[in-house]
């Protein structure tokens, strides 16, 4: 009987979700790239990224000349003075042409700054995108693991139905031969009701979880969708030394973009100032163009349009300096104001390494804590396992009632499935240590 039951609760062993669902298998590592490649906060993310892109090649292309053309065309009537220098009603008719140039040539170095300006804003907004792929990783990472928790309770739900059930037939058996009495069995049928519901809450713990997963992969339904369930026999040892938080906190400062992000913002601040300044500074522009006119007065006879216009071209080239006197303290405002920016980009650089060392912090105690505890799960499942196989040779023999034996079957079932969620989340710690300190997140 007791080989029976093992049987049993081995056949058992492996709560599925319905078999369209597998078709496919997801590692953590496809679900973590699909989902990147298909969020949409990361999409517009990348969308901030062009927009940076733009921005900087506008500041570059601000050291090129500009061109703009115009056209003209004026219409005079009433008195007004004549070749012959006497006044008379009159109406006349004028048209321009211009084709006008400028170029910069100094701005108080304001367009270098901006050019670098928005040069770190376009590496800061890179940063930014990858911090965003960065936490979506984590939450899949996190949903994930959430379903193979949910999943480690269905498997132990469904042994115990086989358990129950086999316990179930052993007592109608009994019953039929006058070996138990039929209140047993119905405690035994009880027993194994209870069972069947918990098994069926479980199974829907575990569809919920895939849904939450599928969410974030912005998968359009949990059709054709499973996860790959890590092997614990080939996991990570439960005496595996841990880096300390301050050693995984100093190689974390130079490689997660969070930190970079807020790094390459204060160094924009220094180019914010600068750029201020430069209205304090003389600006110096180049001038160029071409025009030519065309007139007609009403009662005279006048030259032909080619033969004016030829007539009538003139050309210009100049230098235009600008020098500020007095801007209403607009510039000096400026500069305090970039200034007081500085300052609070600081503050936020010194705040995002605060979070991040309190987010190794924790993960460390959660690792170290995930190792304690899948040690102490392994040796109560031992502990269990003895104590149950020692109550299942009493309940044979007649030395022990139906409750104690669900009792200790209970106790069991709970111990293996605590070790299993116990390796579970031992792994899953470990790779966020691992993964703050710039490697995959994958077990």
């Amino acid at each position: 009987m007791k080989k029976c039951l093992v049987c049993c609760g081995l056949a058992a062993a492996l709560i599925t979700l319905p078999a369209s669902a597998q078709s496919k298998q997801w590692s953590l590592r496809e679900c973590c790239d699909y989902a990147v490649a298909h969020n949409v906060g990361i999409k517009q993310q990348e969308n901030q990224c062009r927009q940076r892109e733009i921005e900087l090649s506008t500041s570059r292309n601000s050291r090129l000349p500009d061109l703009s053309a115009s056209v003209g065309q004026n219409f005079s009537f009433g008195r007004g003075l004549t070749s012959a220098n006497t006044y008379t009603n009159t109406n006349t008719s004028s048209t321009s042409l211009q084709l006008g140039a400028s170029m910069p040539l100094f701005t108080g170095f304001q367009i270098p700054n901006q050019i670098k300006l928005d040069q770190l804003n376009l590496e800061a907004a890179t940063a930014d995108l990858e911090k965003a792929k960065n936490d979506i990783r984590m939450q899949v990472a996190q949903a994930y693991v959430q379903i193979l928790y949910n999943m480690e309770i269905a498997d132990v739900a469904q042994r115990q139905i086989a358990i129950d059930s086999a316990q179930v037939a052993r007592l109608q058996a009994f019953v039929a031969n006058g070996k138990a009495s039929e209140a047993e069995l119905s405690q035994q049928k009880a027993t194994l009701a209870n069972s069947r519901l918990t098994a069926t809450q479980a199974e829907n713990n575990t569809r919920l979880s895939v849904l939450t997963l599928t969410q974030l992969l912005e998968l359009a339904s949990t059709d054709g969708f499973a996860i790959v369930r890590p092997a614990l026999s080939d996991g990570l040892p439960v005496a595996t030394a841990l880096p300390a938080p301050d050693v995984i906190y100093a190689e974390a400062l130079g490689i997660k973009p969070e930190i970079l992000s807020q790094q390459l913002r204060l160094q924009g601040t220094e180019r914010s100032i600068k750029i201020a300044r430069a209205g304090y500074y003389p600006t110096l522009s180049l001038n160029g163009g071409l025009g030519t006119n065309y007139y007609t007065t009403s009662g005279m006879k006048t030259d032909s349009w080619s033969s004016q216009l030829k007539n009538n071209f003139s050309q210009y080239i100049g230098l235009s300096l600008n020098v500020p006197i007095f801007n209403r303290f607009q510039t000096r405002n400026s500069i305090r104001t970039a200034k007081i920016s500085q300052e609070t980009q600081q503050l936020q650089l010194d705040n995002t390494k605060k979070t991040l060392y309190k987010e190794i912090q924790q993960v460390y105690l959660n690792a170290v804590n995930a190792q304690s505890k899948e040690r102490s799960s392994a040796e109560a499942v031992q502990s269990s396992k003895d104590a149950f196989e020692l109550m299942q040779a009493k309940y044979e023999n007649g030395k022990a009632t139906i409750t104690e034996f669900n009792e200790s079957k209970n106790n069991y079932m709970r111990a293996e499935s605590d070790l299993v969620q116990a390796r579970y989340e031992n792994l899953y710690q470990h790779a966020l240590l691992e993964f703050y300190r710039g490697k995959e997140l994958n077990f």
